[in-house]
């Protein structure tokens, strides 16, 4: 039965004022400045019958014990409201605050543990770049979050009000398969293209904007979902604090519909995807320090800007921008105030990505004869970051000898003809493509890096080419509960929707 319709808006700015340890690539970085700050963005909804509050985050991932402590916090803040109902997702962002971030759901991919047993006494780090007076730590970092997304999320639920909502679809190109495929079956993530060997990029991509605007009684927009599969990663190895390109696009969207209008992003399955086309190549502006994205001599194109600079952040957030723009024509046009809506939240459980005893001896003799020639050396961070890989694959190992599955939560949502789904991987494309094309609803939202962060889920293909995001060690689980994850959703999706 359809119902009246209150939703409440908040933005929190989570820019701390000292300097901030950057989170996600391998090496260490502290913040030099602040490029655009990184927000808390809120959306809450209720109907009466049911409720929900969306919290978007200028985040690379939302931990479990960062989940658990909002939800305290929010005991206090908004007593009445049932914390199981809240989703908070990252837009998975690499120049946003690093903080302690724990996983209770399992896995044993970390394999830190396994990096002290193995290293000689003689061999050395690199020095981390001291924390000072100037840097906030991470354990201050991970309660700063806690009470600011919390603040975010408590704002929101006040703030509900009557209002009008109007689903829309736009298109945008920003995200494109970041892995290569080579004629030996190999695959490489950032893989080189300009080569006699590249066959294809090993994946699709999708341009398709899920949007829902909402509007206050009087008809005035107040503010955007948008769900688009790509990570927000134009300027991911810079040395600032930087929301990307969606900080871009909020920028120009208040231009346009003014500066209290709300955009609240969230990334769709884009294991695979990035802002920077791997065919027409742009290098950076300056280098990255990424030995990953090296390019001996490579041709000018002329293609986009560099999408690893702020030039590209702001292509892309304009991209995405005049879109939520232009489809905002349509969507004033079919605004309502009345609707079906319905939250549940539910357990999913998956199978742990099991290391066979060859793959456990190779990961151990590689990871011998690395230390063997690093006697008396010091290690940098990537070197550190090579090591991850085959220590991950001992420690699922030794982890998987009492542990075969894993849980974590799934939110389900219907809204009239919408459907939606929460997961915390980096969830390859095909996934969610499978999900879409056979979803009963009018229009699916899915989003990933949700109430979780368990790594990436990649396909079976992917998996045979291997390489950093395929590895063992890169995610909980692979193909097979990939493919448990798409029934499952699918399953839901079909009972949600049988009348």
């Amino acid at each position: 039965m359809a119902t009246k319709l209150l939703a409440g808006w908040s933005e929190v700015n989570l820019t701390p004022e000292k300097k901030v340890h950057l989170r996600g690539q391998f090496c260490e970085r502290v913040s030099e400045y602040v490029e655009t700050p990184i927000c808390a963005t809120a959306l809450a909804l209720d109907t009466g019958d049911d409720c929900a509050i969306m919290v978007s985050c200028d985040l690379e991932s939302v931990a479990e014990n960062l989940l658990k402590g909002i939800r305290e916090e929010l005991k206090t803040l908004i007593p009445d409201f049932d914390g199981s109902k809240l989703i908070v997702g990252a837009t998975h962002t690499h120049t946003s605050m690093d903080y302690n971030s724990v996983s209770e759901s399992g896995g044993g991919s970390s394999g830190l543990s396994v990096l002290k047993r193995y290293k000689p006494d003689n061999v050395q780090y690199e020095e981390p770049i001291p924390a000072g007076d100037d840097v906030i730590t991470d354990d201050e970092a991970l309660v700063h979050l806690m009470k600011k997304i919390a603040q975010a999320a408590a704002e929101a639920w006040k703030n509900r009000k009557s209002a009008q909502y109007a689903n829309e679809f736009g298109r945008a190109a920003v995200g494109m398969c970041r892995r290569a495929k080579y004629d030996d079956k190999s695959a490489a993530m950032w893989g080189d293209t300009n080569t006699a060997n590249f066959v294809a990029l090993e994946g699709g991509s999708d341009t398709g904007l899920e949007l829902i605007y909402f509007f206050d009684e009087a008809g005035k927009v107040t503010g955007v979902l948008a769900n688009y599969a790509c990570p927000a990663q134009c300027v991911q190895h810079r040395m600032f604090v930087s929301s990307d390109f969606w900080g871009k696009a909020k920028i120009l969207l208040r231009e346009k519909f003014g500066e209290d209008f709300f955009l609240l992003p969230f990334c769709a399955p884009a294991g695979d995807q990035c802002p920077v086309d791997l065919i027409r190549w742009v290098e950076p502006d300056s280098d990255v320090h990424d030995p990953n994205i090296v390019r001996v001599n490579p041709p000018r194109r002329k293609a986009d800007p560099s999408m690893f600079d702020i030039q590209g952040s702001w292509k892309a957030g304009k991209r995405i921008a005049h879109e939520i723009i232009d489809a905002y024509d349509e969507a004033v046009q079919e605004k309502r105030d009345a609707l079906r809506f319905e939250h549940s939240v539910q357990p999913t459980v998956l199978p742990i990505r099991r290391v066979t005893r060859k793959e456990r001896d190779d990961a151990e003799h590689a990871l011998k004869e690395f230390f063997a020639d690093c006697a008396g050396k010091t290690l940098s961070f990537y070197d550190n970051a090579s090591m991850h890989v085959h220590a991950g694959t001992l420690a699922r190992y030794e982890y998987q000898q009492k542990h075969h599955t894993f849980t974590y939560e799934t939110h389900y949502l219907r809204m009239d003809n919408m459907a939606f789904a929460t997961n915390p991987f980096e969830l390859f494309l095909d996934y969610g493509n499978q999900i879409r094309a056979q979803s009963p609803a009018e229009q699916t939202f899915l989003f990933q890096l949700t109430n979780g962060s368990l790594g990436y889920l990649p396909t079976e293909r992917a998996e045979e080419g291997s390489h950093y995001s395929a590895y063992v060690s890169s995610g909980v689980t692979g193909h097979e509960g990939g493919e448990m994850l798409v029934r499952e959703v699918l399953d839901t999706f079909s009972k949600m929707f049988k009348d």
